[in-house]
C-alpha cells in the first residue's frame, strides 16, 4: 500500500508539473556558451602600463552567447538580445528572485540563446582609442563617446514613474528590489560603434548557423533583428520586439519583412512617456503597413488587452512569466 501511494503522488506531481513548466526541476540535454564573430587587429595603444607591452593583437567585434537546451526540444530556437546600459542578465533570474524568460522559455520547450552585445558585458570591446588619447597619439576630441545610466534617469525611461522617486500607480515592477537592476547596468559603447550595430550581422549569423530562430530584441536592440532580416534572413523564423527604441519606418521599403513573422510589445504608460509614445505611433504604423502589403505582424498594447502595470522591463515585472506564456504562446503559433 505505501508503495501504491507513493506512485500516486508522483503520479500527480508529475502532471501538475506537466501543467505548470514553472514546476519541479529544470533538466537540459546541454547547456554551454560560445561567441559568435569577432576579428584580429593590431594596435601600438593596449597599455599606458610599464609592465604590459603597447602593441600586441588583440581579438574585437565577437559576441558573447550562452545557451540551454531541454530534452525533445522544440525545433524552433530562440536568440534574447537586451537593451540600454545591460547585458544578458536582463533576461536571467529577476531583481527580486523569480525565474527569468531564458529559464522559463527552457522549460517550454525552446533551446535559448542569451547574447550580450558586442562591446558589453562578455562581448569585450576595445580601450585603444583611449590609450591613444591618454598616451598623446590622439588628440582629446577623438576618445571614444560612451555613456552610463543613472537611477534617476533610467527610473523616467524604465517608466517606472514619471521622475525620480515617483511610481505610477498600480507599477508591476518590484521596486523594493530595485538594487538588483542598479547593478546589472554596464557603460554603454553603442555610440561609439557604427551603424547598424555589429551585433546586427552577428544575430544574422548565428540565425542562420542555429537555423529556424527567433530573435528576441528588448529596448535598445529592439531593431536588430529588423535589421538582422534586411541584412540576412536566412534561419530566421520569426522576430518579438519587446518596447523597440525604434522599428523600420513605415514610409520605406517593407518588402524584406513581408515574409517574416513580427510580433511588437508595448507595456503600460506609454501614452505619457515623451521617449516612448512617438515610438508605439511609429511602430502601429509600420505594422499596419506590413500588414496592408500582405505581411504578418502583430502588435501588442497590453493594458488595451486588460493587462495593466507592465514597466518597460517587463520581462521583470510581478507578471512576467504571463508574457513569457504568451510569447511562448504566439511563437508556437506563428514561426515558420
Amino acid at each position: 500500500m505505501p508503495r501504491l501511494l507513493a506512485l500516486a503522488c508522483a503520479l500527480l506531481l508529475a502532471a501538475c508539473a506537466a501543467q505548470d513548466p514553472t514546476a519541479g526541476p529544470l533538466t537540459l540535454q546541454s547547456q554551454g556558451s560560445y561567441f559568435v564573430g569577432g576579428r584580429a587587429v593590431q594596435s601600438e595603444t593596449l597599455s599606458t602600463l610599464p609592465a604590459y607591452d603597447a602593441a600586441g593583437t588583440i581579438t574585437v567585434g565577437q559576441m558573447y552567447a550562452r545557451y540551454m537546451a531541454p530534452p525533445n526540444a522544440a525545433p524552433v530556437k530562440l536568440v534574447l538580445v537586451h537593451g540600454c546600459c545591460l547585458t544578458g542578465k536582463t533576461w536571467e533570474t529577476t531583481p527580486d528572485g523569480r525565474m527569468g524568460w531564458d529559464e522559463y522559455f527552457v522549460r517550454r520547450g525552446f533551446e535559448t540563446h542569451v547574447v550580450d552585445q558586442t562591446w558589453r558585458g562578455r562581448s569585450a570591446g576595445s580601450i585603444e582609442a583611449i590609450n591613444a588619447v591618454k598616451s598623446g597619439r590622439a588628440p582629446v576630441a577623438q576618445l571614444p563617446t560612451v555613456f552610463q545610466a543613472s537611477h534617476e534617469g533610467a527610473w523616467a525611461i524604465f517608466r517606472f514613474g514619471n521622475r525620480f522617486p515617483e511610481v505610477h500607480p498600480g507599477l508591476r515592477f518590484p521596486i523594493s528590489a530595485q538594487n538588483g537592476l542598479w547593478q546589472q547596468m554596464v557603460p554603454d559603447w553603442l555610440n561609439a560603434q557604427p551603424t547598424p550595430n555589429p551585433t546586427v550581422p552577428l544575430l544574422a549569423d548565428l540565425a542562420q548557423r542555429l537555423g529556424r530562430t527567433v530573435l528576441i530584441s528588448h529596448s535598445q536592440s529592439g531593431i536588430y533583428p529588423f535589421q538582422a532580416v534586411q541584412h540576412n534572413a536566412t534561419g530566421i523564423a520569426g522576430l518579438v520586439s519587446v518596447e523597440p527604441g525604434a522599428c523600420p519606418s513605415a514610409t520605406g521599403d517593407i518588402t524584406p519583412y513581408l515574409r517574416t513573422p513580427m510580433l511588437v510589445v508595448w507595456g503600460d504608460y506609454v501614452p505619457q512617456a515623451p521617449r516612448w509614445a512617438p515610438r508605439l505611433v511609429n511602430c502601429s504604423a509600420f505594422v499596419a503597413k506590413v500588414n496592408a502589403a500582405g505581411g504578418r505582424a502583430e502588435q501588442w498594447v497590453l493594458p488595451e488587452m486588460g493587462i495593466r502595470g507592465n514597466s518597460h522591463m517587463l520581462m521583470q515585472d510581478d507578471n512576467s512569466l504571463e508574457i513569457a506564456g504568451m510569447v511562448a504562446d504566439w511563437v508556437g503559433r506563428h514561426a515558420r
